[in-house]
């Protein structure tokens, strides 16, 4: 219990005030109507922080006393006890009576209702014991999976998934419905177990969005874009480099290091792994993956085993890519787009099953092909930059209306 201590919230605010102090002491100097208008704010911020700060130092000494009040009682029954075994010693019976059958009953009286009024009470500071909220704040901090997701039941997550893609990901909700009824297949048991939560090879032109859900689903999974590995497969286009993915073998440069994939994944267990342009990665970096894929884990040059079990792998490519934009072209000149994403699947997923190996591309839980955009979709996505972009330009007191 935090008695003596500072209280977490307490100690939060009380170092947030001094880091705004610091900051007001340096505006001061600054003669600029910008600095100035942030001094001001930065003053309003001050006072409201230095009222909560207030509000619970008050809350946290009520409690504090009420809660030492029982173990003042506590204290109390210890001496009581020692001095009934003192007096049975000393063959003082009369004492020995008198402590353990009129004394010790009437603090242990006190102590349950002191108790009971402890149970009533609510305590917002102080906590009696440990609960579900305090676990999981602190595998919260080992893990970082963030609180809200490990205490928000899993079915109720996994259903608001589409929902919560589709506001940052426009124009691409077949491909948001394959990725979420994989993830689904793999929590409900349905999928192999020992692999990772979910493969998906993203196929597409550039800037349809491939690089953008990704980031979506990372931070509806695990609450923050920072825990997305990103690896540029154009920088493994050597065979040598895939030693830089699992590490450098003994008596080489950059041995105690381990590997970027393998040293990333193992201090982000929980994390999105995305393979940028898998296309231009050497054939021996697709054996690493294939391992991934197949056993959900690695083994890197320091003989430690990688988990990827709890990691969703991802892929990009732009193979097809020029042929997707060629039947676009062609069925908007027709007039036929029927059967335009039939076309485009089939010639696609032939370019794809030349450039990669049938057993890599049967380790693939999804291969997702991007829609091009059209007009209206290209609207709706300025519209969300420029939102962006003024909510940017806001913080320097500047208005954008576009």
């Amino acid at each position: 219990m935090e008695l003596d201590s500072k209280p977490e919230p307490l100690d939060r605010i009380d170092r947030k005030l001094i880091q705004l102090k610091i900051e007001e002491v340096a505006l001061k100097k600054d003669e600029d109507k910008l600095s100035k208008q942030r001094l001001e704010k930065l003053r309003e911020e001050i006072k409201a922080l230095e009222k909560e700060y207030a509000d619970l130092e008050e809350i946290w000494a009520a409690e504090k006393s009420s809660v030492q009040g029982s173990a003042s009682i506590r204290e109390a029954i210890d001496q009581v006890k020692f001095e009934i075994e003192t007096a049975k010693r000393q063959g003082d019976l009369s004492k020995v009576a008198e402590l353990q059958y009129g004394k010790l009953p009437e603090l242990q009286k006190r102590l349950d209702q002191a108790e009971a009024m402890g149970e009533k009470q609510d305590f917002q500071l102080l906590k009696n014991e440990v609960g579900d909220n305090e676990i999981a704040d602190v595998v919260s901090r080992w893990t970082g999976i963030p609180v809200s997701k490990m205490m928000e039941g899993e079915k109720e997550k996994l259903l608001k998934l589409e929902q919560h893609l589709t506001r940052r990901v426009i124009g691409q909700d077949a491909a948001v419905s394959v990725i979420a009824n994989t993830i689904r297949r793999s929590r409900a048991g349905l999928s192999d177990g020992g692999k990772p939560i979910g493969s998906f090879l993203f196929l597409g032109p550039t800037g349809v969005g491939k690089t953008e859900l990704t980031k979506a689903l990372t931070e509806f999974m695990f609450d923050s874009e920072d825990l997305m590995v990103r690896l540029d497969m154009s920088e493994y286009m050597e065979s040598h480099s895939v030693a830089r993915l699992i590490g450098a073998p003994p008596g080489y440069v950059g041995y105690d290091e381990g590997g970027m994939l393998t040293e990333a994944v193992r201090r982000k267990p929980y994390s999105v792994v995305l393979f940028d342009e898998v296309e231009k990665a050497h054939p021996e970096v697709f054996n690493v993956l294939l391992q991934v894929l197949d056993d959900g884990r690695l083994t890197d040059s320091q003989g430690r085993v990688v988990d990827f079990t709890n990691t969703i792998v991802i892929m990009t490519s732009n193979l097809g890519s020029h042929r997707i934009q060629d039947l676009t072209e062609q069925a908007a000149k027709s007039g036929d787009n029927d059967s335009l994403a039939a076309k485009i699947h089939e010639e696609v997923m032939d370019i794809v099953g030349t450039h990669f190996r049938p057993e890599f591309i049967n380790r693939i839980d999804e291969t997702v092909i991007f829609n091009p955009l059209t007009k209206a979709v290209v609207r709706l996505i300025a519209d969300i930059q420029v939102k962006k972009l003024a909510k940017r330009v806001a913080e320097k007191q500047i208005t954008l209306n576009v």
